[in-house]
């Protein structure tokens, strides 16, 4: 048995038996892996010990954004596409923190460096319209964000700064 199996049965054990555990048992196995993603095996791990089909496991990993099934970065931003951002400008963000990081987008509409650095990924709105165009970094919302600030964060993090 390996250690992230055992980690997993370990997640399991400290949340049977509580009312929508699928859910935070996914969070906490997403929370405790490497670059913050659920793996194909991980999830079929998961099924077979709660003994549930691996369709709704998966149907629960899929419904919900906040689960990863692709590797993510130590940085996340995320571009918020809403109208309102759009407008403001929000594509022109986009296009300049990937020309930054010399990536584009994959086939899920997420882009990652190959150092797993940093990640790119949109939302459909943040609900801060009036702040419009708004990203965020690590969780972080920044408000009516224009190129070169974007730029600027961009650079300190990968200078080893804050964002």
């Amino acid at each position: 048995m390996t250690d992230r199996l055992r980690s997993i049965e370990t997640i399991i054990e400290s949340r049977r038996g509580e009312h929508g555990s699928l859910l935070s048992i996914l969070e906490d196995v997403q929370r405790s892996s490497d670059h913050n993603y659920l793996k194909a095996e991980e999830l079929a791990c998961v099924a077979r010990l709660l003994q549930v089909p691996l369709a709704q496991v998966y149907s629960v990993a899929t419904f919900y954004a906040f689960f990863n099934l692709t590797p993510q970065g130590e940085h996340v931003i995320t571009v918020c596409r809403g109208t309102a951002c759009h407008t403001r400008g929000s594509k022109p963000l986009l296009d300049r923190v990937l020309s930054l990081l010399g990536i584009k987008f994959d086939r899920d509409g997420s882009a990652t460096t190959e150092d797993y650095a940093f990640t790119v990924a949109t939302v459909a709105c943040f609900g801060q319209c009036a702040l419009a165009p708004v990203i965020a970094i690590d969780g972080f919302i920044h408000s009516k964000v224009s190129e070169d600030q974007l730029t600027e964060l961009v650079r300190s993090l990968q200078q080893g700064g804050e964002a």
